[in-house]
C-alpha cells in the first residue's frame, strides 16, 4: 500500500519519534502543537496503525512505529543524498565531461582548457577522445561524449551545430626553405610545383587543401599522405616537402626546424564548431567547459 506524505510531513513524525514530546517537536519545527498533532494522525490513518502511544504524562513509539522509524530514517537519507548529489552536479562540485575533438584542437586548446577547468572544479572528472569529425559525430549520437569540437557541420537532424571560430590555412615549410626568407604570406598556386605532404583525402584539412587548388584551376597532387601531425613536422623538418595546414593544425605541427606563412588567394577559413545533440541541454559543468574551450580557441588563433 503506498501512502501519500511529503518529506515535511515524514521530518515531523522523525522529530516526534526523537523528542517523544509535541510540544518540543513543535517548537523545534516551528509549527503548534496542533499541526504536529494532525499529522502524525494522518500518517497512522495511511498506516491503518499507530506510530505512538499517547497518555497524559509521555508519548512512546509502538512497535509498528520503531519499525516505521527505521525505514523512514534511510529514506530520509537517501532524499538528503540524492539532493545534494543534484546540487553538487549543478554547482560543479562533481559530475563528468566528455569531449570528442579534432587532434589539432585536442593538442592545442583542449588540454588549456582542460587545465584551468581543473582547477577551478577538481571534483568533475574530464574525458577527451582525440577524433576526426565523423567519428566524433558518432560519439555524441551514441552517448559516449557530450559534445565534440569539430571543424565540420554535420548532416545529421538529430545534431546542432554551434560555431566556436575559424583557423585559416598557413603553410608549413623547412627553415632552410627559400621561400622562408620572406615573411609576406604565400599564394596557394606558388606551391603547386613544391612537394606537398598532406593528410588523408577524408579530412578536412585534405578537402579544404583540394578547393583551394581547384579555386586556382589546379590538382592537389601531394607527394606523400599521413595521418598524424607530429608526422608531418618530422616529414617537414627533413626537407621532403610542406604542408597546408589550419593554424591550430601547424601549431601542432611547427617545431625549431619549421616555419609557417599564411596562406592567400583565397584565404580559407576551416570553421570549427560544437555538436551535440539536438534537443538535449548540456550540464552546467559542460556549459562551463565550453566557454573556456571558446577563449583557448579564440586566444590560439589570435595569437597565430
Amino acid at each position: 500500500m503506498l501512502i501519500n506524505c511529503s518529506l515535511r510531513e515524514l521530518d515531523v513524525f522523525l522529530t516526534l519519534a526523537e523528542t517523544l514530546n509535541y510540544r518540543r517537536a513543535a517548537e523545534r519545527l516551528h509549527l503548534s502543537q496542533p499541526a504536529v498533532s494532525g499529522v502524525i494522525t494522518r500518517l497512522e490513518q495511511s498506516l491503518g496503525s499507530a506510530l505512538f502511544e499517547r497518555s497524559t504524562r509521555a508519548v512512546r513509539l509502538t512497535e509498528a512505529g520503531g519499525v516505521f522509524v527505521e525505514r523512514i530514517r534511510l529514506l530520509r537519507q537517501q532524499a538528503d543524498a540524492a539532493v545534494q548529489a543534484v546540487r553538487d552536479i549543478s554547482e560543479l562540485r562533481e559530475g563528468r565531461v566528455r569531449v570528442a575533438a579534432l587532434p589539432s584542437l585536442a593538442a592545442t586548446a583542449v588540454p588549456a582548457a582542460f587545465a584551468r577547468f581543473g582547477a577551478a572544479h577538481p571534483g568533475v572528472r574530464l574525458e577527451l577522445l582525440d577524433s576526426l569529425s565523423n567519428p566524433a559525430f558518432d560519439s555524441v549520437r551514441a552517448g559516449q561524449a557530450d559534445f565534440a569540437l569539430t571543424a565540420a557541420n554535420p548532416a545529421y537532424a538529430d545534431l546542432e551545430y554551434a560555431p566556436l571560430g575559424e583557423d585559416r590555412f598557413v603553410l608549413l615549410l623547412p627553415a632552410s626553405h627559400p621561400l622562408a626568407k620572406s615573411r609576406r604570406p604565400l599564394r596557394w598556386d606558388e606551391t603547386q610545383d613544391l612537394p606537398h605532404i598532406s593528410m588523408p583525402a577524408p579530412t578536412s584539412v585534405r578537402q579544404y587543401t583540394e578547393e583551394a587548388f581547384l579555386h586556382n584551376g589546379l590538382r592537389f597532387a601531394p607527394r606523400y599522405e599521413v595521418e598524424h601531425l607530429a608526422t608531418i613536422n618530422a616529414m617537414v623538418a627533413a626537407g621532403l616537402g610542406v604542408a597546408a595546414l589550419p593554424e591550430l593544425a601547424a601549431l601542432v605541427a611547427r617545431g625549431p626546424k619549421v616555419l609557417s606563412r599564411p596562406l592567400t588567394g583565397p584565404v580559407m577559413p576551416r570553421p570549427l564548431g560544437l555538436v551535440s545533440l539536438r534537443g538535449r541541454r548540456l550540464s552546467p559543468a559542460a556549459e562551463a567547459l565550453v566557454v573556456m574551450l571558446r577563449e583557448e580557441t579564440l586566444a590560439l588563433i589570435g595569437a597565430g
